[in-house]
């Protein structure tokens, strides 16, 4: 049996968190806490203003290793593994991303956050919105890394690939690093086929989260790579949806959206996670800090 094109690239992933896995920052606190009948894992680690750091599918907290540290050197980061994956058990109860959102809701009340930061990539980004939507006053602001807003916004040969994922793809894979590393932290290593299947047919559904996108009330950046899984059409759409795009921001910036899109460019959606690109871009934005100034105050400085 031939390996999934999306299960090929997954594993890559993983074998790259693999190698780099000693060069993320160890955790001052982890353990479980029961959100709506699952036991989420956590790590925390770092000091500062909080920010909770969503993983993408069939990876874990591990995928951020290699810029964990530009994270925790001035960030309190609250890493969970989402359901069905790393340290979380998969259960009985079908992955669903508006359900991870209210669960990651009742992690940060039981981890003592009131109010976090967001960072979450792919799958991590959709559930990050949907936390957002859901519970607006436990997230400031929202970097949502490599994530659309609708399955519509994949490239369709994309989306086709998605689709042939199945728990008969395990066997085919047990060779290689996505399966080694799944099997390592996995409470229950047999639940890898059942994992592949839930994923599967989460992919093979169908979600628009465009009326969520419009509940947002935090500042929120999109980031996307210049290569990426979705067409640039969905991405700038996005945009739109979150009051940006739409007027041109003035000369003083007065009319400037407070949300930011960012095309990174040489990145791709399998490698936009780690690299420090990614950091230069969303950690000023989750800051609250501009470097740029309009044109006017330019000039005044230079008097």
């Amino acid at each position: 049996m031939k390996i999934p094109t999306v299960a090929r690239v997954f594993g890559a992933v993983i074998a790259l968190t693999l190698a780099t896995a000693a060069s993320g920052a160890a955790a001052t606190k982890s353990g479980y806490v029961k959100a709506n009948g699952l036991d989420y894992y956590y790590e925390i680690s770092g000091t500062g203003e909080p920010l909770l750091l969503l993983h993408g599918g069939l990876g874990s907290t591990g995928m951020f290793a290699t810029i964990m540290h530009s994270l925790t050197d001035h960030r309190t980061v609250i890493a969970v593994d989402m359901h069905g994956h790393g340290r979380t058990a998969l259960g009985t109860r079908k992955i669903d991303l508006a359900d991870i959102g209210e669960d990651l809701g009742i992690v940060l009340e039981k981890t003592g956050f009131k109010q976090v930061d967001v960072l979450g990539y792919s799958m991590g980004g959709f559930a990050a919105l949907q936390l957002a939507a859901r519970h607006p006053g436990k997230v400031r602001r929202l970097v949502l890394v490599s994530a659309g807003y609708s399955l519509d916004g994949f490239f369709p040969d994309m989306r086709e690939q998605q689709k042939t994922l199945t728990a008969q793809s395990a066997e085919a894979m047990k060779e290689t690093p996505m399966y080694h590393s799944y099997v390592a932290i996995a409470p229950k290593p047999d639940d890898f086929p059942r994992l592949l299947q839930a994923m599967g047919d989460l992919m093979r559904g169908h979600y628009d989260f465009s009326a969520d996108v419009k509940k947002l009330t935090s500042h929120t950046m999109i980031v996307f790579g210049d290569a990426d899984m979705y067409r640039p059409e969905h991405v700038v759409e996005f945009y739109k949806l979150l009051g940006g795009g739409l007027r041109d921001a003035g000369w003083g910036r007065e009319t400037m959206s407070k949300n930011r899109l960012a095309i990174i460019p040489d990145q791709t959606h399998y490698d936009i996670f780690f690299s420090p690109k990614l950091i230069a871009t969303a950690l000023p934005f989750l800051d609250g800090v501009s470097g740029s100034k309009s044109w006017e105050e330019n000039v005044d400085a230079k008097k």
